[in-house]
């Protein structure tokens, strides 16, 4: 603590999420002791990160390709409860047992430049003035919500992946689902079992993934994800580049017909969607499974964007500040990446405190 009751850890880790602990457990690896030498923040109310707003028809069963968090497996989870209570008990007792100590709920307004070199992190909970930090929000505070003529006169209800509160709402309306990512499915073929009508609406025709989904396929597609970020464009997720898996779920919902896609439409009216061609659907629900955005803004003092839009990262490290190191960022977005990119952060950061003068 100074003078002016600015606290001073080495370290500000900014989320609790896969990457964020990931990053936690890795930095207490190199000798560094939470809530002294570094200090986690997170705004959730409780353990879990982003998983602990997830719908509660997302069972963990129907979760793809979740890691277990470094040192502590994941065992004998029940497929039929719903992730965010499986999830969120596993990263209570995650951070139990490493002693992380994550400060919570606690938002963070902004990151701005210091004095001696130092970041100035300002939150809830007061300002710390830090030597390094790693920003691990990932995306699930910013929903992406496309704009489309018409859409403020539409009469129904409108709402995104991020407030989806399972299938039982929406039963005997007729629902428009927008979006061709795994989330959109996985909405559609559950609420067409209790709807009147669905549609699915895409930008782009749907990619199905015939046959399995190794180490080669997976390093081809965050390959993809990562030259976007060297490049210092928006990042896009591991998700866009490799496909729709086709499992006997989705199968069955293309023979019966819930799959059949629809062109984007031009414009949204009072009763429903409509297209150039004419053709018009009158729906009581727009469903927007339109992903989300990565939640940095509060970085934005910083200058860390490049003309692209997107923040220009190496590794781990942000290009125009390296005291900054995002994970859980782009190619590091999956779980199995946010718990890489958070040992590498971990490591970048020690080397940096064992270089530059406190």
């Amino acid at each position: 603590m100074n003078n002016f009751g600015t606290s001073e850890p080495a370290v500000v880790v900014i989320g609790a999420g896969q990457a964020g602990l990931s990053a936690a457990y890795h930095l207490a690896r190199t000798g560094l002791e939470p809530d002294r030498d570094f200090i986690v923040l997170d705004h959730a109310p409780r353990p879990g990160g982003a998983w602990q707003f997830r719908w509660p028809s997302l069972t963990y069963g129907k979760v793809h390709g979740m890691h277990a968090l470094p040192g502590m497996e994941l065992t004998g989870a029940d497929g039929s409860r719903p992730s965010s209570e499986v999830i969120g008990a596993y990263f209570d007792a995650y951070e139990r047992r490493f002693g992380l100590r994550v400060h919570r709920p606690v938002d963070v307004g902004a990151v701005r430049e210091g004095e001696g070199g130092r970041l100035l992190v300002e939150s809830s909970e007061g300002t710390y003035a830090t030597r390094a930090l790693i920003n691990a929000t990932g995306t699930w505070d910013r929903p992406f919500w496309p704009r489309y003529p018409g859409q403020e006169t539409f009469r129904g209800r409108q709402l995104h992946t991020a407030g989806y509160p399972g299938p039982a709402e929406f039963a005997g309306l007729r629902v428009v689902v927008v979006g061709g990512g795994a989330s959109g499915t996985q909405h559609l073929m559950e609420i067409a079992e209790v709807a009147a009508e669905t549609y699915w609406v895409t930008r782009r025709p749907p990619v199905f993934r015939e046959g399995s989904f190794g180490e080669e396929e997976g390093r081809a597609a965050v390959a993809m994800v990562e030259e976007r970020v060297r490049l210092g464009l928006p990042p896009q997720s591991v998700v866009s580049v490799t496909g729709l898996p086709l499992n006997d779920a989705v199968r069955r919902a293309r023979e019966q017909g819930v799959l059949d896609r629809l062109p984007m439409f031009e414009r949204i009216t009072p009763d429903g969607v409509a297209w150039a061609d004419g053709r018009t659907v009158e729906a009581d629900v727009i469903l927007w499974a339109t992903g989300f955005r990565a939640a940095v803004d509060h970085l934005a003092s910083l200058k860390l964007r490049e003309p692209g839009g997107g923040i220009r990262v190496e590794n781990t490290q942000a290009v125009r500040d390296p005291r900054v190191h995002l994970v859980g960022y782009g190619p590091s977005a999956s779980t199995i990446g946010a718990n890489r990119a958070g040992r590498a952060a971990a490591r970048a950061v020690s080397r940096l405190l064992e270089t530059v003068p406190a």
